[in-house]
């Protein structure tokens, strides 16, 4: 007998935030949210970059918010839960102490999956939500996370299916650790912001040998650093996830107000509402990765099919729906 629907839980847990999506997944894909969406912001992966250790003030905010998140899921009927975690953790030489910490309040161990299972739910879950009528395939997919940037490419429509992964590589570039690494006065000086941009530069080259990135028609951006500054660049006072949620940002629009932000100093951000108290130190660093993979992209289909990208789509869809879209779809499969 096939199940009607399972109610599921993820947690995605990233360099900088940690998030809780507890929703009934239908078997055509379609997810009903059973509480609101909760996120975090922890640092988890404060100073990572640089020890390869968790800070110990960092585990114990990470801990505090599976805390709160254990308090919430006791009072939800579930068929199953998945925590998982991303770019710090695998950097991380001390991640046991995170998982048996982590299993110890949640009663689940968190998976610690690679670069190219993130991009491939990131994609699952920007692919099959957005409306994709709006959009030319092949989609490039980006996910700007704190510590890493997956770009993944999806297939044309035509030789393989548009929603399906072809090609994905994982970037070891993002807001937390270029900032950490390069933007270290506030606000950045010139030499620093011309250092960052060299670094995310270098990993572009390596990501475009494996992602033919060229071939796009149209590019997807998902993450808290993309929606923020979608929302900044929509001239939002507050934030709004249904604002942002699948509008086209012209990609001239986008560089000026990334470039803007990059250059505040942390103050001017904070007077912002629109941009989460947690990310108001690390923004302007994402700002800048994000105009960089946006230019390269844009240039690349240029040359390769003379026709240049002007705009991207902004989702509110990336990993965390991904992990829970595909999660119910394999509770799912059990029960046929």
């Amino acid at each position: 007998m096939v199940s009607d629907s399972v109610t599921v839980a993820g947690i995605d847990c990233g360099t900088n935030s940690i998030r809780l999506k507890v929703a009934r997944v239908h078997p055509d894909g379609r997810m009903d949210d059973v509480v609101p969406r909760m996120l975090r912001v922890v640092r988890l992966g404060q100073g990572v970059d640089r020890t390869h250790r968790f800070a110990p003030e960092a585990l114990e905010r990470t801990y505090a918010a599976s805390r709160e998140f254990a308090a919430v899921l006791a009072g939800c009927r579930i068929d199953g839960l998945r925590f998982v975690a991303t770019s710090a953790t695998r950097d991380a030489d001390n991640r046991d102490e995170f998982e048996d910490g982590v299993e110890s309040i949640l009663g689940v161990r968190p998976e610690v999956i690679s670069g190219t299972e993130e991009a491939d739910l990131s994609f699952l879950a920007a692919t099959g939500i957005v409306r994709r009528s709006e959009l030319r395939p092949p989609y490039l997919v980006i996910d700007l996370g704190g510590g890493s940037t997956e770009m993944v490419m999806g297939g044309d429509g035509v030789a393989s299916p548009s929603t399906k992964v072809s090609q994905a590589f994982s970037m070891d570039v993002g807001s937390v650790r270029m900032t950490e690494r390069h933007l270290l006065s506030d606000p950045p000086t010139e030499d620093q912001i011309g250092s960052a941009r060299r670094d995310v530069d270098e990993h572009i080259d390596e990501a475009f040998e494996h992602v033919e990135a060229a071939r796009a028609r149209s590019i997807i951006g998902v993450s808290g650093t993309v929606t923020t500054m979608a929302a900044l660049a929509l001239g939002l006072r507050e934030y709004d996830h249904a604002a942002v949620d699948g509008r086209c940002i012209p990609l001239t629009t986008a560089f000026s107000v990334n470039d803007r932000f990059l250059r505040m100093t942390r103050a001017e951000r904070a007077t912002y509402k629109t941009i989460h108290p947690g990310r108001v130190d690390v923004v302007g660093g994402g700002a800048l990765v994000w105009s960089r993979v946006l230019e390269r992209v844009s240039q690349a289909a240029l040359e390769d099919h003379g026709e240049a990208i002007t705009s991207f789509m902004a989702s509110e869809h990336g990993l965390l729906d991904g992990i829970v879209l595909d999660y119910g779809r394999r509770l799912l499969a059990r029960t046929v």
